[in-house]
């Protein structure tokens, strides 16, 4: 009996833990993400990283991303993942937006967040605002919040 209720509790506390990580959106189309930020009126996150290489990376997204505290502090932002994996086949297109993201921010390291507020100029094109950037901090969620609290409340 003792063993049943203790693979109820597991199997409940592993379906909660998924679903809460399915709440996260993670975007790859940084045109997409661009539109739904600017019509939600909301910052962009554009997350460096290399999946499945980059332990910075991994350990970023396991002391952090995969949080609670991060999942309610991130609804007001669009999230965006920048791969750069070594093993992960990924489409051409999706590469080649990467490789000119990482051009145009000048990304040398891993993990590497920038924030961003898009803005839609007269024109018709888009503007990325860069409010500043992050990487992996020490001290875990809250720690790595205070940091980007300080970021996205900058006024350009």
């Amino acid at each position: 009996m003792k063993k049943i209720i203790f693979i109820l509790f597991l199997s409940a506390l592993i379906s909660a833990n998924a679903s809460a990580q399915e709440k996260l959106t993670w975007h790859t189309d940084i045109n997409e993400a661009i539109e739904i930020a600017v019509k939600e009126d909301k910052k962009v996150m554009l997350f460096f990283t290399g999946s499945d290489w980059c332990g910075w990376c991994i350990k970023l997204q396991n002391e952090v991303f995969k949080t609670s505290d991060f999942e309610k502090w991130s609804k007001d932002m669009v999230l965006v993942e920048l791969d750069f994996p070594r093993r992960t086949t990924q489409e051409e297109i999706i590469k080649a937006q990467n490789a000119q993201l990482q051009a145009m921010f000048k990304v040398r390291g891993y993990p590497s967040v920038y924030f961003v507020n898009p803005e839609k100029m007269p024109d018709g094109k888009m503007n990325l605002n860069n409010l500043g950037k992050t990487g992996y901090v020490k001290g875990g969620a809250i720690k790595w919040l205070e940091v980007a609290n300080n970021i996205v409340k900058k006024t350009i």
